[in-house]
Order: structure tokens, then sequence, then C-alpha cells
């Protein structure tokens, strides 16, 4: 996808960002179980058996919806059907491993990602799950994909690497304080708008300090 010089997707997303589905909170000192077993919390266990129902007919989309949902023996029950759905994807090219990394479903990212979910799969937009992990500020997500391998500088289409959409949340100060012990990061990478992730932060939060605090590693390669 070609997008116009000069083009901000850290815009679009401050303009356009009630559209897209927000998840859970993450809590980096609960690595280990960030939400597990957690359901929605809306709705009884009724309503999701017959939403279910309603979707058993499209294993695709039910396949998403149950990670979406954090529903892990439906994924494990279609997986256990169908192994190649772990990696189907919705009209915007999102995987099930997308829905659950910006949901912060961490004990569904683990059965995806032992399923064969691809690591670096991207959207429309160029998103990978650890993308989507940042930009919700879901720091255990963020830290188990980079744990399997996610790359950390990969770029969006747009332009931005996961540091600078952690900088953008100022709710992410704890995902941004993970990128930033990276050994590989890149942090002087710049958006297509020409900004650093310091940039980025020093105008959004008060969480630019914690490039002054980290400085000393990104020197380290």
């Amino acid at each position: 996808m070609e997008f116009p010089e000069g083009f901000n997707q850290l815009e679009l997303l401050e303009s356009h960002g009630h559209m897209i589905p927000i998840g859970t909170e993450s809590a980096w000192e609960d690595e280990e179980g960030e939400d597990d077993d957690k359901d929605e919390g809306h709705h009884s266990e009724e309503w999701y058996k017959q939403q279910e129902l309603r979707l058993e007919s499209n294993p695709a989309e039910l396949m998403l919806w149950a990670a979406e949902r954090n529903r892990l023996s439906t994924v494990k029950r279609l997986l256990d059907t169908d192994a190649s759905l772990v990696n189907c994807r919705d009209d915007d090219r999102y995987t099930p491993l997308h829905r659950a990394a910006y949901n912060g479903h961490l004990s569904m990212a683990s059965v995806l990602l032992d399923a064969g979910a691809e690591l670096h799969a991207r959207t429309v937009d160029g998103w990978t799950p650890l993308h989507s992990a940042s930009r919700w500020g879901h720091t255990a997500m963020a830290s188990c994909l980079l744990r399997r391998g996610a790359r950390v500088n990969e770029m969006t289409s747009g332009g931005l690497t996961a540091l600078q959409l952690a900088a953008g949340n100022p709710a992410a100060a704890q995902t941004l304080e993970l990128l930033l012990s990276q050994r590989s990061l890149q942090v002087e990478m710049r958006n297509s708008a020409g900004e650093r992730a310091f940039d980025i932060a020093l105008r959004t939060s008060a969480n630019y300090n914690l490039f002054e605090m980290t400085e000393p590693c990104n020197n380290i390669y």
C-alpha cells in the first residue's frame, strides 16, 4: 500500500483511534499471565456459546472472533480440526495473533505461536503483532513476541516502528521501557514525517524522560 508524502499515521490514529479495538490493561510485573483465562466480562457464557454457534459455519471468522475474545477452548478445537486456521485473515489482513496482541491476550498468543502463527504477519497497513501490542501498551505481550523473535525495528507502511507507536501512547510507559531495553533497537529511526520516537514522546507525554534514562543502552549494538 502506498502512502502520500508526509503521511502521518499517528495523526490518523489520534483522529480515528475510536474505530480501532482497544484491549485490556497490560502489567509489566505480571508478565507470565497478563490476562490468562480472563473473559470480556460483559456477556454471559451462554451469550458466547450462541455467538460461536452462529459463526460455526465459517471457521475462519470464528477463529478470528475467538482469538479476539480470548476463547482458548474454541481456538484449540478449531486448530485440532484445521491447523491452517492459525494464519487466517480478515479483510484488513489481521490474523488471530494480531487480534490477540492488540487485546493483550497472552495465553492466546502463546497457543497461536505454538501452533505456527506467523510472527511477522502484516496487515494492509503493514502492522505486525508487535506493532499492535506496542501501540496499545500491552507490555507482557510485547515481551512475549520479542522473546519469540519479533523484529523490534520493523516499520509499518506508514513508516512507524513499535517504539514510535508506544511513544505516542501516554499510557504505554512500561512498553516503551521494554522496547528501549532491546539491544538491537535503532532508537534514532524516523517515521515518514521525519520524527524520532523521542520527538513523538516529547510532544505527547512525560515519557520522553525514559529516553534519557536508557540512552547508554542504546549505544551498545
